[in-house]
Order: structure tokens, then sequence, then C-alpha cells
């Protein structure tokens, strides 16, 4: 059937509500297949950096801030091999670090160096060196070691201490018995519940799913040889509250804005939905001031988009129905004002 671009305002005024079913068998996701990125870890380095930290600490039979140095020393990648046996995100070390000892260490500090560990771990080995660098890790490493040695305290009936886990809920018997002892498939399943299958990985690479889209925006419009601007993430672009992911020919003279959006759930895409109609109302305002306004498109996809109707209704009433996925980015050129840039 006819999608609500290639309709003219009564026809999408008409038949709006099939152009949504339209949109909506058209989006699609990808939330089972993800990039890699540059920082994935695969299992079999993450066991080479876990069997460095258990040969540095005589296989988990004591568990010592200089033990753990000297394995992070060796491999830097161990740092993530006791991070996950926290159980926490780098920011939540930092925190509990600091609290504890007073140590301005703060998530920033604790993200680069997780990030850079990940991405490369041999380069950063040479600079955990540093006197900062170096005094604010071995505060994280005595900080983890403080609490996987030791059992977990009692705590109330309607709690639960982050620590309360299979393999560390009493300290270092706990680790050791993970580590000699096959894991009942049961509780590793319900380790995985606790913590999302590849929630931190997914978590890294969210911006690289996001370019999924931006990426193929791009790729079409650079071979169709038109002229545009794509913005930085959080640009600031004069003109606009927040600057549209691309501006055709540019923020000058706009003539079209192009927001490109993914979006797994259903609040994400209400939140993205609302940035979009906002830009639409930013050109009504310009015309309303005597300034030409500019052609909105939205290119999105993902399960997000396809939850409440009322937004998508909404959604393709403000743009005149210049709604796009990536099952139908072939034809966004020549469905928009696009197409008067082409050249000749």
């Amino acid at each position: 059937m006819r999608r609500a671009y290639e309709a003219g305002p009564e026809e999408l005024t008409a038949h709006l509500d099939e152009f949504i079913a339209a949109v909506f068998g058209d989006l699609t996701s990808s939330f089972l297949v993800m990039p890699k990125g540059p920082s994935f870890v695969d299992y079999p380095r993450f066991r080479q950096a876990y069997e460095v930290l258990k040969r540095r600490t005589s296989g988990f039979t004591s568990f010592h801030e200089e033990q753990v140095w000297n394995a992070v020393r060796e491999d830097a990648l161990s740092l993530l091999v006791v991070r996950t046996m926290l159980g926490m995100t780098p920011p939540e070390w930092a925190e509990i670090a600091r609290q504890e000892t007073g140590e301005a260490i703060t998530s920033g500090f604790a993200r680069t160096l997780d990030n850079g560990i990940r991405a490369d771990p041999a380069a950063m080995g040479n600079r955990l060196l540093n006197g900062h660098t170096e005094r604010r890790l071995r505060t994280l490493i005595r900080t983890a070691c403080v609490h996987l040695t030791a059992s977990v305290p009692e705590g109330a009936d309607d709690t639960v201490h982050r620590l309360n886990k299979f393999d560390t809920a009493h300290g270092l018997d706990s680790i050791r018995n993970a580590a000699d002892n096959a894991v009942p498939y049961a509780v590793l399943l319900y380790e995985r519940y606790l913590g999302r299958p590849f929630a931190s990985h997914r978590d890294s690479v969210s911006e690289l799913v996001g370019d999924v889209m931006e990426s193929a925006i791009e790729e079409r419009l650079a071979a169709a040889h038109i002229t545009f601007r794509k913005t930085k993430r959080a640009e600031r672009v004069p003109g606009f509250e927040q600057a549209p992911d691309f501006i055709i020919p540019d923020e000058v003279d706009p003539k079209v804005v192009i927001e490109a959006k993914l979006a797994g759930d259903d609040g994400t895409a209400r939140d993205k939905v609302a940035r979009i109609i906002r830009l639409t109302t930013l050109s009504h305002e310009r015309v309303q001031s005597g300034k030409p306004g500019f052609e909105v498109v939205a290119c999105i996809d993902g399960r997000g988009f396809g939850v409440r109707a009322e937004d998508m209704r909404q959604l393709l009433m403000r743009t005149n129905g210049k709604v796009f996925t990536l099952a139908n980015l072939d034809d966004l050129i020549h469905h928009t004002g696009l197409a008067d840039f082409l050249p000749e």
C-alpha cells in the first residue's frame, strides 16, 4: 500500500489509520544483534584475564591488594574480571570506594579507565603507572578486596545486598567454590536474570546502535551529491533549541531538517516523537515571524515507535506524512524537499 510520505494532505487525513498501520508494519527491531564496537571483549580474552587473576591470587585462596595489582599489571583486563565479580558498574565501584576511603574517584575516571582497558588492555597497562591513576586504581582494588573477602552482612528482610550472589555471598569460600566446581545451570541463569545478558555491552554501544540510521541517511545524501550538514552529538546550533541530526543545506538557510531516531521501548520513543514535533513547531514559529520555514523529516525505527498509535498519529500529521523507516529509506530523497537539491 501507499505510504504517508506519498500522500497529499487530504489523503493523509482521510486514511490516517491505514498509514499508521503501514508505518508500524515497516518498523523493525535489531535488539537480538548488536555491533561489537571497539571495546567488545570476547570470552577467550576474558577467560585469559580471569586465569591471570586466578593465578596471581593462588587460585583465590587469598585476595589482597598487591596480588590483584600484580594481576592488573600483567593483564589490565583483570580489572574487568574483578568488577564482574563485584557485579557493579564502573561508577558504582567508584562511588563505594569514595565513600569508604575518601579518595576523590569520579564516575568519569572509572568509566574512562574501564573503556580504555576494554578497548586496548596492553596500551592501558602502561598508563596505570601514572601517579594519580595508580593511586586511585589501588583504592578501587583495595575496596574490592575488602568486599570480596568478607561474607555478606545480615540485612533487613525487605532488602537485598548486592554481593549476596552465588560467587560472593561468603567471601573467598564462595569464589573458590565457583572457580573450582561446575556452576549449576539454574544458578547461572538466575545470575543472568539479575544482570541482564549483554547489559553492560549494550550500554557501551548504545551510540553505535543509534548511528545505524544516521549512517544510512548520510550514505544516501552523499551518493546523491546533496549538500548537507550533519551535526555532532550535543552540538549547539544557532536557531535550534536542540540541533537536528541533519540540516539541508545548512543552518544559515535550512530547508529540510532530518531527525534520525531508533527506539527500543515506548518511553524512549515518546520522548523522541516529542523532539521531532518540537521541530515542526519551531518551523511554524519561523514562518509567523516572517522567516522561511523548513520541512521536518522523521527517519525512525525500532519496536518502541510501534506501541502508541496516538504518538504516530501526531507525528504523521505534524510532519505531513514525512516519516520513513529503514525499510523504505530509499524513498527518502524523492519524496521530500531533498529532491530540490539533486544536481541536474
